[in-house]
């Protein structure tokens, strides 16, 4: 072979390396040339030639793959620059790892101080679930090794590598995935553990096959765990910068509010002191509540019953404002109930009240304070207006004594009094007869006084028993019996029993109206009715007996009137039907025949009494009361 083919052929390898072809195409030349007979020495020349375009050839890969490197670290440094999402960095990061090292995946973990673990931030290339989603234990698997010495480490066979603790967990996430050759590097802050450096993390590359990773591999994927480590760490800055300046608004916006808080506190103080000094009532402090707060507001007596309202307001039982009161008195604040709020109107422990803010299902704090402020404004007036109350009701509780002990006396001197008291004696009014038990029977007086508070009405102590007596305005003796009882048992902490009558008129009429309630009282003691409240209607037959009027039409058509109604209608008897039934002393062949009809007729009348009255007709209470009401319908009938 000539010259001219030796320079062939080193053209040829010249052209390969300019074309950026592989080893693989400079060795295939040589070949070539060795195969076309080329001499001895003229293939050691071209042999060397090879070589030298071999080292040519690496040190190009190696100038690209460097270019390569400080292209992706530059990318990544003006990234930090912009950064604005940390995840976006991250994943570039850990991306720009895989491509650059050539591995199958790339992934980042950070620790999680609260759980005690380290776990997956951000992966690339992965394919497994179980392996995206790893928590790893502190110092366990190869990251731990890297996190405890703050070195990088590698292995070419993970499962293997005894170097570092396996545990379960992690090998079964690293099988998942398929791993065998991982390189682990340290995101470290600072130049050195030892130099107050902290490792937050560890980069990842790893592939699925067995491989070992170079040091300039190694030295590459530092360089972008660096820059991972001051992403996180700059990200980490400017979040506590964010919650800083947050803070600091919130604080701005909260000393704000707070001022304008404090001020409209002292203008409302400065309003409701005012209407206490003026002699204000409670339907004032309503007024001004409800115009301060922009919603309706009502005032309740300790028995959860309205003294006073400001605007539309929906009904609640006193039962329900009651125990939202006793809530609050407890909490020491305002408590809502349902829709509304209730703030305990207290007077050391004493329950004066409560306040109810209307349909104001969210309550800030600022008006909540405002709300709770007022109530304190209003037990001063409650306390107030209860002292001038306690001493018009001594004097006016004397009259009710006189009025009771001699009403024959001077009845027109009574009435002028009474009138000069601001009572009209010639107006109906309910007469109401409490006892309690004997270790409460000195706290019923005081109670007594509490319940009437803002109705207008007596109270005075007369024997063992405290008398009320109260204006008739819509509610009937039984209801204000019951109401009182329901009232008085609550403030003594005891049963008390009520009786009421009337309502009646001038002091003779007043004074048969407590005689009526005194015998209905000894009627529900012995009833066993201790604690209730009742009138004589309530108590049935015994109520025909004890009250005034005797009402013995009333009680006939509380007990009879469905079966007289029913026999008017269908022209039946089934009246005449049961006075037989029970004349016969409830025996059935005795009544047929003094009905002279069939004893099955008898069982089927029967039977239409108790779908009339209803089951347990003929049970001792309603037998007697059947029985009264059936003579005294006989009696009246001859009449």
């Amino acid at each position: 072979m000539s010259d001219h083919t030796v320079t062939s052929a080193l053209r040829r390898l010249l052209e390969l390396l300019a074309d950026g072809s592989s080893a693989e195409d400079i060795s295939r030349s040589v070949a070539e040339a060795r195969a076309g007979g080329t001499q001895p020495h003229e293939y050691a020349e071209i042999e060397e030639g090879a070589w030298l375009a071999m080292r040519v050839h690496r040190t190009l890969r190696q100038h690209r793959r460097r270019e390569a490197e400080l292209t992706a670290l530059f990318d990544t440094a003006s990234d930090l620059a912009a950064l604005r999402d940390l995840d976006a960095v991250l994943q570039s990061i850990v991306r720009r790892a895989r491509l650059l090292l050539g591995t199958d995946t790339a992934y980042l973990t950070l620790p999680d101080e609260q759980a005690g673990d380290t776990y997956m931030r951000v992966t690339d290339g992965s394919v497994s679930p179980l392996f995206q989603e790893l928590r790893v234990p502190l110092g366990k698997g190869l990251g731990g090794l890297v996190a405890q010495t703050a070195r990088p480490y590698a292995t070419r066979d993970y499962p293997m590598d005894g170097r570092f603790d396996h545990t379960r967990t992690i090998d079964a996430g690293v099988v998942d995935e398929g791993l065998v050759a991982i390189l682990g590097v340290p995101l470290l802050l600072g130049s050195s553990t030892r130099e107050g450096g902290k490792v937050i993390g560890v980069l990842f590359a790893a592939d699925r096959t067995a491989r070992a990773f170079s040091p300039d591999e190694v030295a590459l994927l530092c360089s972008l765990a660096a820059h991972a480590a001051i992403a996180i760490d700059t990200a980490r800055a400017l979040a506590d910068t964010r919650t800083a300046l947050t803070g600091l608004a919130e604080a701005n916006a909260v000393i704000r509010e707070h001022a304008a808080s404090v001020q409209r506190a002292e203008e409302v103080h400065d309003r409701l002191t005012d209407l206490v000094l003026s002699g204000g009532a409670t339907a004032d402090v309503a007024a001004a509540l409800a115009e301060l707060l922009g919603t309706p507001v009502a005032v309740h007596d300790p028995t959860g019953h309205r003294l006073a309202q400001a605007g539309p307001c929906p009904d609640l039982t006193p039962d329900a404002v009651t125990a939202a009161a006793g809530a609050s008195r407890a909490a020491a604040r305002a408590v809502p109930l349902e829709r509304h709020w209730v703030c305990a109107v207290l007077a050391g422990p004493e329950l004066l009240g409560s306040l109810v803010l209307l349909d104001h299902r969210a309550l800030g704090d600022a008006d909540r304070r405002l709300f709770e402020r007022a109530s304190v404004v209003t037990a001063l007036l409650l306390l107030l207006r209860r002292t001038v109350a306690e001493t018009e009701n001594r004097i006016r509780g004397e009259l009710l004594t006189e009025l009771l002990t001699g009403p024959d006396r001077d009845p027109a001197g009574l009435v002028d009094r009474g009138r000069r008291l601001g009572t009209d004696l010639d107006r109906p009014h309910l007469m109401l007869v409490a006892q309690g038990t004997e270790h409460t029977r000195a706290k019923l007086p005081t109670a007594g006084l509490q319940h009437l508070f803002g109705s207008g009405g007596i109270s005075a102590e007369h024997g063992d028993t405290t008398v009320i007596l109260l204006p008739q305005r819509d509610t009937a003796p039984g209801a204000a019996a019951r109401r009182a009882a329901a009232g008085l048992s609550r403030l003594t902490g005891a049963p008390v029993t009520v009786a009421a009558a009337g309502p009646a008129a001038g002091p003779a009429g007043l004074a048969a109206a407590h005689t009526e309630a005194v015998r209905c009282l000894r009627a529900m003691h012995v009833l066993g009715r201790t604690g209730a409240g009742a009138c004589a209607a309530d108590l049935g037959f015994l109520g025909v007996i004890l009250g005034e009027g005797h009402d013995v039409g009333g009680f006939v058509r509380s007990v009879l009137g469905p079966l007289l109604d029913y026999d008017s209608r269908r022209g039946t008897d089934l009246v005449g039907t049961l006075r037989a039934y029970f004349a016969s002393g409830t025996n059935l062949t005795r009544a047929k025949e003094e009905l002279h009809i069939h004893v099955n007729t008898v069982v089927q009348r029967l039977d239409r009494i108790e779908s009339i009255l209803g089951s347990g007709w003929n049970s001792p209470d309603r037998a007697l009361e059947l029985q009264l009401a059936l003579q005294l319908d006989l009696l009246a009938l001859h009449h």
